[in-house]
């Protein structure tokens, strides 16, 4: 159901997501093998060391390698409205980067060998005046740039429907 002319559109969601999670393979790993490291360790150490060390290291190795990466893939949500595509990023300070469909931009995916094994990609949405605004490591690649492409189209024609019902010169969106 298409609104009546000039009426306001509600926002809806179309798409919130992270990028592709293969980025914790390698935290996954050094869990696992520090996991089986201090079970085989522990009690078995030589002299000078004891099992409060071991606990300690492991628990700097757990943190700096497995929790902080965790932490950064969760902190960055892509969301895509039926308005505008928003990019949220950041641990302790939040930044977001918002981009309108109305404007109109144009799409570009670049997908390396291992981002094509596992379907993800990368999309730049470039609108000409703003910096591009990337969306890294995307899952199921084309079916968001699908997804975007008819969101632009969508918009510009409810844009140009209202544009020429209100009478406005289109230069003025």
């Amino acid at each position: 159901m298409m609104p009546p002319p000039g009426a306001p559109v509600e926002e809806l969601l179309v798409a919130r997501f992270r990028g592709h999670a293969r980025r914790l393979l390698w935290s996954a790993l050094v869990l696992i093998a520090v996991c089986g490291a201090v079970a085989y360790f522990y009690g078995n150490l030589p002299a000078p060391y004891e099992d409060w060390m071991l606990l300690c290291a492991a628990a700097v190795v757990v943190l700096g390698l497995v929790v902080v990466p965790f932490l950064v893939w969760f902190s960055r949500t892509y969301t895509i409205t039926t308005r505008r595509v928003i990019v949220r990023d950041g641990l302790g300070s939040r930044n977001r980067r918002e981009l309108s469909h109305t404007r109109g931009y144009s799409i570009s995916v670049r997908r390396g060998l291992i981002q094509r094994m596992w379907g993800a990609g990368t999309i730049t949405l470039s609108n000409g005046v703003d910096a591009p605004l990337r969306l890294i490591n995307v899952p199921n690649v084309n079916l968001v740039h699908e997804t975007l492409a008819d969101q632009i189209e969508v918009n510009q024609i409810l844009a140009h429907r209202d544009a020429h019902s209100t009478g406005e010169p289109l230069t003025s969106r």
